[in-house]
């Protein structure tokens, strides 16, 4: 966070130098030269003294090359000349793992790559046992996903990335603990994989949705039959069920003049229908009268 403050103060007291060397500089010149220049001076040593830290940041004191306290959030005074401040963030910080080319318990190479998030718990810590905490955590995590690939196989690091990461967090935060950071998490970004490998995978892929459509069309045929079976039985149990189905199967076909419906019905059934129909009619005639026999005398 940039330190407004120390500036305006700086500002302030070169005012009120300026106005207290001016009119000596009408009688005594040059000790208003030697007062300007010891004002300036003292203006920026006092302004030195006065240092702010956000409210994510925790300043760390060295008194003379040796630790000393913690200061801020707000502001605070240091000892000019005396003590030195460095700033420590205390935010979730996030740190991109490049790609990293590892080979799998399978001797498949990938290439991986993720983020690391992390924060800093005890600032004395991390500066103080490690010169650059970010890029010593960066280069233990990239380890740390080279190993975890290596115990894996490449079906568990397509399926299992969250264990993958958890995985690679523990190892980074076992290792890292006494550095006085705390890793929040980490993420696998992309995997990558050979071209061939990849056309294997979608072959395969292919493969299992077709074998699962043919297993899905067998079981929907399977019940397609025991359906039909139910309704022959109960067509055969009803005389007229078959007459109907026909009809209704005639009558679906719509009444348009492009459909065209042929029924074979057999000669022999035809002349029986004939034979049937004559047989009517000639009961429905009536009898001829025929006159009675004279009696015998």
């Amino acid at each position: 966070m940039t330190n407004y403050i120390s500036g305006l103060v700086a500002v302030v007291l070169l005012l009120i130098g300026a106005g207290v060397v001016y009119p000596m500089s009408t009688t005594n010149p040059a000790g208003a030269i030697v007062t300007g220049i010891v004002w300036c001076l003292g203006a920026v040593i006092i302004a030195g003294t006065i240092r702010l830290a956000a409210q994510w940041e925790k300043a760390l004191v060295f008194r003379l090359g040796k630790f000393h306290s913690i200061r801020g959030p707000g502001l605070f005074l240091i000892l000019p000349l005396l003590d030195q401040v460095r700033m420590v963030d205390t935010r979730v910080l996030a740190v991109d793992i490049p790609s990293q080319q590892a080979i799998t318990k399978d001797n498949v190479p990938v290439t991986i790559n993720g983020v690391l998030f992390f924060k800093v718990v005890r600032a004395e810590d991390a500066i103080i046992r490690v010169q650059d905490y970010r890029y010593a955590i960066s280069q233990y995590a990239q380890t740390s996903l080279r190993d975890v690939i290596g115990q894996m196989t490449l079906d568990q690091l397509l399926t299992e990335r969250e264990e993958i990461g958890k995985a690679i967090e523990a190892n980074v935060e076992r290792d890292t603990k006494e550095w006085g950071l705390e890793v929040t998490g980490i993420r696998i970004q992309d995997i990558d994989m050979p071209e061939e490998l990849k056309k294997m995978m979608s072959r395969q892929a292919s493969a299992e949705r077709e074998k699962r459509a043919n297993i899905t069309k067998a079981e929907g045929d399977k019940e397609a039959s025991v359906n039909l079976a139910a309704a022959a039985r109960t067509m055969a149990a009803s005389p007229g069920a078959m007459q109907l189905r026909t009809l209704q199967t005639i009558d679906g076909l719509g009444p348009t003049a492009s459909n065209t419906v042929i029924l074979a019905v057999p000669v022999d059934v035809l002349q029986a229908v004939a034979g049937v129909s004559d047989f009517l009619k000639s009961r429905s005639q009536p009898a001829e009268i025929r006159p009675a026999p004279p009696d015998e005398a």
